[in-house]
């Protein structure tokens, strides 16, 4: 009699968690059906969005050089994997919501008036970031990549480098413009508090210099381009921490009293 009371609340334990797996599956595939429309959509046009890519620097080049490719298939794939990763970061509001239509069930009401807000922003301050390292950062690295070549060197950079270099500053800038968030979701989760960090501002302006120089080439300009909207995004995030902590606390004196 027990063996089977045992099976039944086992069966009962394993049922929710094999829903759970089944909705993530589902949700997975739903994610890459909408990044396969999107690149479908966008490889006709590759070689263009490949080419407004690569504005920045061939604005920069001196007259008589440009880009080429040394490898016999990079012409061909490179602009596909600029597309395909173009397609994924179109996609991330749809990748966000997934992800939020996934744990929303699992939150209390008052957190999910908190968590909405913050999924939105996140994926507005990615944009952001990726924004102004194209618009901002690159022609200030190129121009001063160009300008300080040796003299009788001539600048042909090829395009599957570009590719790597860029994707690597849009990803370093996106990351780097979520801090707001990252600082408001420690302060909400009770994991440190506004004054905390702001005791430890000293280190953190460190740690910014010191994220900026391993996630961006090995110059000055784009390592200080990003440290410094870094640092900037945090202190954004240190004053909007406060609304996220306050009503906790808030809540915390009212029980106290009651």
């Amino acid at each position: 009699m027990s063996s089977d009371q045992d099976n039944g609340t086992s069966s009962q334990h394993s049922l929710p968690l094999f829903s759970h797996l089944i909705e993530l599956r589902d949700r997975i595939l739903r994610i890459v059906a909408i990044v396969m429309v999107i690149f479908l959509s966008l490889v006709y046009f590759a070689n263009d969005i490949y080419h407004y890519l690569a504005i920045p620097l061939t604005s920069q080049l001196p007259e008589g050089a440009s880009m080429i490719a040394t490898g016999v298939a990079t012409p061909f794939f490179t602009p596909i994997k600029l597309t395909l990763v173009l397609s994924i970061f179109i996609a991330i509001p749809a990748i966000l919501y997934q992800v939020w239509g996934f744990i929303a069930p699992g939150l209390y009401k008052h957190e999910r008036k908190l968590v909405a807000p913050l999924v939105i922003s996140s994926a507005l301050l990615f944009y952001l970031g990726m924004a102004f390292s194209y618009y901002v950062v690159f022609p200030l690295a190129f121009s001063f990549f160009t300008n300080t070549a040796p003299e009788g060197v001539l600048i042909a950079t090829d395009i599957s480098s570009y590719l790597d270099f860029a994707l690597k500053l849009f990803f370093a800038f996106g990351l780097a413009f979520e801090i707001p968030i990252a600082t408001l979701v420690l302060c909400w989760t009770g994991a440190t508090t506004p004054q905390k960090l702001k005791e430890k501002r000293p280190y953190i302006v460190v740690a910014a210099f010191v994220f900026a120089m391993l996630l961006t080439p090995p110059d000055v300009i784009s390592q200080t381009l990003l440290a410094v909207p870094m640092l900037i995004l945090f202190e954004i995030g240190l004053l909007f921490s406060r609304f996220y902590v306050q009503p906790a606390e808030e809540n915390e004196n009212s029980e106290q009293e009651n």
